[in-house]
């Protein structure tokens, strides 16, 4: 196994323990708000001794009505979108109607063109449910969904379902073009050898063509290819398919810091 590299020597540019909640400086608690209404976006969420607790709660209404069942609560380092009936915006993730119900402002709070993010984490075992960070392009460069698609690719921290965790748990790691045409999209399951419902550190470091993606000090994965635009981190709890077992849903965030390149 390879250790991953140390942090840089130099405080972190993003460092929140949450203990007075998501610091407003550093964080939109909403999902991807320009695709849908602020009322279905808004992530539920307690400050806890711990960290940060995402939640999914019994009436949280779903994302967006053509994806449910679906409930997410999220925290964002930023936003962007174009006007309300356009197709500009973060993270087209969708090959089909998506396109801007409520115009969100410009706002880079952490969007880092390469550098790295260490996020201490504890997972959700609850129904449906998984935890997720990645990193997307921000896409407020360009001035239309086409020359937007150069610069939209996603580094996946990790992708944790619920199902997939036990004694031993498998995760999704890896990155994602969406339609980048400069990136190839390299995805591939993890196995750790513990139950993540405990904290653990995920860390990805990215830029000058190359991604490492690690986790407990461990390098995971080292990919040949990076992004190279701004890049917001998305930190979130989804309930996947219909509303099932016992509420609230949770999964706790305890800490994450952010260097920028430099």
């Amino acid at each position: 196994m390879t250790p991953l590299p140390a942090p840089p020597d130099r405080a972190p540019d993003l460092d929140d323990d949450f203990a007075a909640g998501p610091a407003p400086a550093l964080w939109v608690p909403h999902y991807l708000p320009h695709w849908t209404t602020s009322d279905r976006s808004a992530a539920r969420f307690r400050t806890t001794a711990d960290g940060l607790e995402l939640r999914i709660e019994a009436d949280q209404p779903d994302w967006r009505p053509e994806d449910a069942p679906m409930r997410v609560s999220n925290l964002q380092t930023g936003t962007f979108s174009g006007p309300v009936g356009s197709r500009r915006g973060t993270h087209r993730h969708r090959e089909d109607s998506l396109v801007v119900r409520t115009e969100t402002p410009t706002r880079l709070l952490w969007a880092p063109a390469a550098g790295r993010v260490d996020l201490t984490v504890s997972a959700s075992r609850d129904e449906g449910c998984m935890l997720a960070a990645w990193l997307v392009g921000t896409e407020h460069e360009a001035n239309t969904p086409r020359d937007a698609d150069g610069t939209s690719g996603e580094v996946c921290v990790v992708e944790i379902d619920a199902t997939a965790i036990g004694a031993a748990t498998t995760a999704r790691t890896g990155l994602k073009a969406h339609h980048d045409p400069d990136l190839t999209s390299d995805m591939a399951e993890v196995e750790l050898p513990f139950d993540v419902t405990r904290p653990h550190t995920w860390t990805a470091i990215w830029g000058a063509g190359e991604t490492v993606i690690g986790c407990g000090g461990t390098v995971l994965r080292r990919i040949p290819q990076s992004p190279r635009y701004p890049l917001f981190l998305m930190v979130d709890l989804f309930e996947i398919g219909p509303p099932a077992g016992s509420y609230p849903k949770t999964a706790v965030v305890h800490r994450v810091r952010g260097w920028s390149a430099q």
